[in-house]
């Protein structure tokens, strides 16, 4: 069972699977943070500057958030170079893929020849 269970979590589309997951986690929060906190004030910013409103971002110039944005970037490329260590390391533990071997079509005196050694092997 338990040869089974790492074969099943260690084949190479279960594991590809579990790192774009997390790759796409990742990337949705840059594009979350590129939306939200960079694209969104800079339309909005001559409403916002029209209705007196003032900003609440903390890093912020000209009412991007541009903190906000940095923390998503460096958080994807921390998780990345996680991934890749943890994908090397798992790699090692994955079956080795044995080589394709080609097939040999044999002529019909091979075949002749083949069935004539089994028999004479055989008595």
């Amino acid at each position: 069972m338990i040869k089974e269970l790492k074969a099943f979590l260690f084949k190479g589309n279960v594991l590809d699977l579990a790192v774009a997951v997390i790759f796409g986690a990742a990337f949705g929060a840059i594009i979350t943070s590129l939306v939200e906190d960079i694209i969104t004030p800079l339309l909005l910013n001559p409403v916002l500057k029209a209705a007196g409103a003032e900003r609440i971002a903390e890093l912020t110039w000209n009412g991007v958030a541009y903190g906000s944005f940095l923390s998503a970037v460096l958080n994807f490329l921390v998780v990345g170079t996680i991934l890749f260590f943890v994908v090397k390391a798992a790699t090692k533990f994955m079956p080795k893929q044995d080589e394709v071997v080609e097939e040999v079509v044999l002529s019909n005196e091979e075949v002749l020849l083949t069935e004539i050694r089994d028999l004479l092997a055989r008595k």
